[in-house]
């Protein structure tokens, strides 16, 4: 797996079973990402989310993928890296015609950061 923006996070538990994924990741609030995102409180840019679900697909297909287009994106909180520091994801993928599609969901404790659908191309 490739990581595009390294030491941002850190894969604490992955489950891959029947297609679907169940992560939990650590984020490293001292991360340069956060300081211009916003100065005064930290924020997860949406960004950085949709890489590290691309990631965390291709770590379960063991596929090079390419963000081909998203649907349906809702981001639901603010992910703080202060007070947030474990995110749980939840990734379910089928592989179609050389695609994956994926629908994810994002949470913190209990509550629901970010909804996704997605489709990557496979190269």
């Amino acid at each position: 797996m490739n990581v595009l923006i390294e030491n941002l996070y850190e894969v604490k538990s992955f489950e891959n079973d029947n297609n679907t994924v169940i992560a939990t990741v650590s984020l490293n609030k001292d991360h340069e990402v956060f300081e211009g995102h916003f100065p005064d409180k930290s924020v997860m840019p949406g960004v950085c989310m949709i890489q590290m679900i691309k990631e965390l697909t291709e770590r379960a297909t063991d596929k090079n993928l390419f963000l081909s287009s998203c649907s349906n994106i809702k981001f639901m909180a603010i992910i703080d890296p202060e007070e947030n520091k474990l995110l749980n994801l939840n990734i379910s993928y089928t592989e179609i015609d050389g695609v994956i599609k994926i629908k994810n969901t994002v949470s913190f404790d209990d509550t629901l950061a970010l909804k996704l659908n997605a489709t990557f191309k496979i190269v």
